[in-house]
């Protein structure tokens, strides 16, 4: 699935984030930024222990808050660390949406002109891809609004459970958010 958004191309994708050919790559990270499961764990097997390393020596940061560190064997830029929980590994809807606007705005500084996102908060957070869809494409209209450098922002979803919802999010979101 594929549309514009302002000059902005947005892109729903089933897949492994880790194969996404784009300048930066978002990990949905906790406070202290250690990579454990899921898609930290993903990120860490395929591009290597140094992105931990240099992420953990970046950290810890406030959760909503984002970092980036280089990344290491994938074939990208960086890796945009979104704190989305803090130590207690608890997320919500304002962490998802401060986490994503952060991860955005860090992109848009190192000048980054794609970025790819998995679903934010919706493995150890345990958040619904419903909610983290609504508050990740909030946080997106809010930040494409101002000026900014990123072509094409990709959501990258694991199986067809989670991208079937997202697209479906997605759907509606730009549906009340109609473009001329």
């Amino acid at each position: 699935m594929k549309f514009k958004f302002k000059e902005t191309v947005i892109r729903v994708l089933q897949g492994d984030i880790t194969a996404q050919s784009v300048n930066a790559l978002v990990n949905a990270a906790n406070s202290q930024l250690w990579m454990g499961s899921g898609v930290a764990g993903a990120i860490k097997r395929a591009g290597g222990v140094q992105i931990e390393e240099e992420a953990k020596a970046r950290g810890p940061i406030e959760p909503g808050e984002a970092v980036a560190t280089s990344a290491g064997r994938l074939p990208v830029k960086y890796i945009i660390h979104a704190a989305v929980m803090g130590p207690d590994l608890v997320t919500g809807r304002q962490l998802i949406y401060k986490s994503t606007h952060s991860a955005l705005h860090k992109a848009d500084q190192l000048g980054a002109s794609s970025i790819a996102f998995p679903a934010l908060g919706c493995g150890v957070g345990k958040m619904s891809i419903a909610e983290s869809a609504e508050e990740m494409l909030r946080a997106l209209g809010d930040f494409l609004a101002g000026n900014n450098n990123i072509g094409e922002v990709r959501f990258v979803l694991w199986g067809d459970e989670a991208y079937q919802e997202f697209k479906q999010s997605v759907k509606k979101w730009s549906r009340e958010h109609p473009q001329p």
